[in-house]
């Protein structure tokens, strides 16, 4: 299975809100249960220059999602937290197949 990730150029004018949006929906999508670690190795692997040390660009920084995520939840677009699980709620998913549109419209690179 080939690995996808996004060219920088097409997500870095995405919101950080809108690519933890995007991963919580992929994850899900995949028919597996979106725990907080699973989240944090989607989000890098798909957006490793938003999700990465700045100092060290080759390894995720789980700190990126902490603040987002609360903001998700106070906004209802997602329920759940990090040491269960989270899940997208209506709105959140019709927010993230917005998103994915978005996406579409442009090309996925394989690495």
């Amino acid at each position: 299975m080939k690995k996808i990730s996004f060219d920088e150029e097409l997500y870095k004018a995405k919101s950080i809100n809108n690519l933890i949006l995007f991963g919580i929906y992929s994850i899900i999508e995949k028919k597996e249960k979106c725990t907080f670690e699973k989240l944090i190795k989607e989000c890098f692997t798909l957006f490793p220059k938003a999700f990465s040390f700045s100092r060290h660009p080759r390894w995720p920084d789980s700190r990126k999602l902490d603040r987002p995520l609360r903001t998700l939840r106070k906004r209802k677009l997602i329920t759940g937290n990090p040491k269960t699980s989270f899940s997208l709620t209506k709105p959140g998913k019709k927010m993230a197949e917005e998103i994915i549109k978005t996406f579409r419209q442009r090309k996925l690179k394989f690495k």
